[in-house]
């Protein structure tokens, strides 16, 4: 049933995400050109909540828990699982506060409406995967912004998606390019679960009546420990929370 609602409740819900993406669009180059950063930040934030919104076309329902007192003066950078590409929107909404960037495939920063200009001027790290020297600078200098602006991050040390929930082992890499130039970063893990089931079936039909979930768990702090010892304490809290269900 569920796939079978999906083929019809898919296209409506991708004619209003891809909606939003080509209204926003010229929305977000005025705030840029006119404001600068914060007003083309809160274009970002509204246009994340919007995009949100279209997966309850579908039936489908998004719970974000933050029980944690999280400081908005220090960066951090929020470690989480990777389900899908709707991991992201509400991630980057729920998150808003804390100003998190995102780090994005070179590749998407060209020819989709809205998500490849934020990703252009956004501040985030766009890195090309076949080229590791570009990758390590461009993690170096999103470390530099965040301990210059007090920004935060979303990094997915999976590196893919996982297509049935089940975590592969974090990498170690990028979160330590990070820290080296942003030492004083809370590490926080963030938890998602129920997001791969949207994308069950591929990109169309979307499953529906599904209920993703994003809990942000306790912080770790670095204080100088070692990056596996670090990155391995994020991976078991995260662990721990994955809840498995068909």
């Amino acid at each position: 049933m569920r796939k079978l609602l999906g083929y019809i409740l898919s296209a409506i819900h991708y004619v209003v995400f891809g909606a939003w993406l080509g209204i926003f669009q010229p929305i977000q180059w005025l705030c840029y050109r006119l404001g600068g950063y914060a007003p083309h930040k809160r274009s970002v934030d509204v246009l994340n909540g919007l995009l949100t919104s279209t997966y309850y076309l579908l039936g489908n329902r998004v719970t974000f828990t933050n029980r944690q007192d999280l400081p908005v003066d220090r960066p951090i950078i929020f470690i989480a699982n990777h389900q899908s590409m709707y991991d992201i929107p509400p991630l980057i909404y729920f998150l808003r506060k804390y100003h998190a960037k995102f780090i994005s495939k070179i590749e998407l920063t060209k020819g989709i409406p809205s998500i490849s200009y934020n990703l252009k001027v956004g501040g985030g790290a766009n890195i090309d995967r076949k080229e590791p020297r570009q990758a390590i600078m461009e993690l170096s200098k999103l470390g530099v912004r965040m301990k210059e602006n007090k920004w935060s991050t979303v990094i997915f040390p999976e590196g893919t998606r996982s297509k049935d929930g089940h975590m592969r082992p974090f990498q170690t890499a990028g979160i330590a390019t990070i820290l080296k130039k942003c030492p004083d970063a809370l590490l926080v893990p963030v938890v998602i679960n129920n997001a791969w089931k949207m994308v069950r079936y591929g990109i169309y039909p979307l499953s529906t009546f599904e209920h993703l979930t994003f809990e942000v768990l306790p912080p770790v702090e670095p204080a100088g420990r070692p990056i596996d010892e670090l990155v391995t304490e994020v991976q078991q809290a995260i662990e721990k929370k994955i809840v498995f269900s068909k």
